[in-house]
């Protein structure tokens, strides 16, 4: 009897046009096909692929209770652009080139009540723009309890010296007053350009604190002949919240804001677009018109420069402010304003879809903002709590789930996921009764 031919793999390029379902684009299946029969395991290519397309941006929900989680982009906001030519940099009133800062800075000039905007890629940029326009060569003030390190590695020393200004530490960790930023801009040696306080963001100090108010230090920077810049960090911008219908909420009590932070006598702010503003990601510097033209004529302004994308964003979210539309416009702030009783209604109708396959109940939660905005502070939520630990299942649902597990539960915070994706976190549910 002869012996039986081992059977042969297929070739690549069938193996690729066979993942052809999985949307990946054709030279991608080839890689993944390649690498599979190399492996000596051709079956596994399907699984590959799914890996692999798991890997590329990918929609998912937010059920974790942070609304404005820095993993999953941070503060959601829908943007649609027509696939046109836009005036970027082009004057319609003279035919000439124009200013690409124009449109969407006179708009947040008008949110701050300030002078002048602009606009970058992100506020560690701006931090970093405004101190080398201002400052590079010089000394820039700055309290040991603001010398602070922010997610991604942002530490205010390390950008001040890739600026090009030298820092000067003033006061203590904890305590840090008027007179320790008049000491420190008079001692020799010091040529103080700018007074910079950095809102810490994501930590709090509490007990023996304290630092001088914005009003005080606007009196030293006037003393010395120099600019006072405040970066807010997180994007409020106004205290009063004037968009929303009641009184602003009680978890931004002590956030600071840039209305308010510039009429107390800042010369300029800068703040985040995809924190508690609700954009996407950009970076606002707003307040002297001179000191925002320095900023922009500095070298890394182009450098830093937002696209068309995210200026015309930008300018949705400013219109929406402007006409008072925030709630329902920018998502966010819709999750801020949702009751809690309107959280525990679609949180019954979904335990009530899903009792037969899963055994989800419904509970209190505490949501927080996230993206280091109001470090410390909670708001009531409502959700649904799910006996064992399913964040591996609920991740791969075909619309990936994200929640949180603790003590052996399974948390879904619905603050943080739009009422129009109950369905999908109930039918991600039902899965998991199939799965048991």
């Amino acid at each position: 009897m002869e012996p039986r031919p081992e059977s042969r793999p297929p070739s690549v390029d069938a193996l690729a046009r066979s993942l052809g379902p999985s949307g990946l684009p054709h030279p991608i299946c080839v890689d993944i096909a390649r690498r599979a029969i190399e492996a000596g395991d051709v079956e596994s290519a399907r699984a590959r692929a799914d890996e692999f397309a798991r890997t590329l941006l990918t929609p998912v929900i937010n059920a974790t209770g942070t609304l404005l989680h820095t993993n999953l982009g941070r503060a959601p906001f829908a943007h649609r652009q027509p696939a046109s030519a836009l005036t970027v940099e082009f004057d319609l009133a003279t035919g000439g080139r124009g200013s690409r800062q124009r449109s969407v800075g006179q708009l947040f000039a008008r949110l701050c009540g300030a002078e002048d905007a602009m606009v970058v890629n992100n506020n560690a940029s701006s931090v970093l723009l405004v101190v080398a326009a201002l400052a590079a060569g010089r000394d820039v003030p700055v309290s040991r309890g603001e010398s602070v390190e922010i997610g991604g590695a942002f530490r205010v020393p390390e950008v001040i010296e890739q600026s090009g200004a030298r820092l000067v530490d003033v006061g203590t960790t904890n305590r840090t007053r008027r007179a320790d930023y008049d000491a420190a801009i008079g001692r020799d040696g010091v040529d103080a350009a700018m007074i910079l306080r950095v809102h810490p963001s994501n930590y709090r100090v509490e007990g023996f604190v304290e630092q001088p108010r914005v009003e005080e230090l606007a009196e030293v920077a006037a003393t010395h002949a120099i600019p006072l810049v405040v970066d807010i960090g997180s994007g409020l911008l106004d205290a009063g919240c004037p968009w929303l219908s009641g009184p602003p909420p009680p978890w931004l009590a002590g956030e600071p804001a840039a209305v308010q932070t510039l009429a107390a006598g800042a010369d300029l702010v800068t703040f985040s677009g995809d924190k508690l503003l609700g954009g996407p990601q950009a970076g606002i510097v707003a307040g002297r018109a001179d000191l925002v033209a320095r900023c922009a004529r500095h070298p890394l302004a182009r450098a830093l420069r937002p696209g068309a994308m995210v200026l015309l964003a930008l300018q949705e979210l400013a219109m929406a402010y402007l006409r008072r539309e925030v709630a329902t416009e920018v998502p966010f702030w819709r999750m801020v304003a949702t009751p809690v009783d309107a959280l525990r209604a679609r949180a019954d109708e979904i335990v009530a879809g899903v009792e037969y396959a899963c055994a989800a109940r419904g509970a209190p939660m505490e949501s927080v903002p996230g993206a280091g905005s109001a470090p410390g502070v909670t708001m009531p939520s409502f959700g649904l709590e799910v006996p064992g630990d399913h964040l591996d299942a609920l991740r791969a649902s075909p619309v990936p789930v994200i929640a949180r597990a603790r003590d052996g539960v399974t948390l879904l915070d619905l603050r943080s996921v739009d009422p129009a994706d109950d369905v999908t976190v109930a039918e991600a549910l039902r899965r998991l009764g199939g799965d048991r």
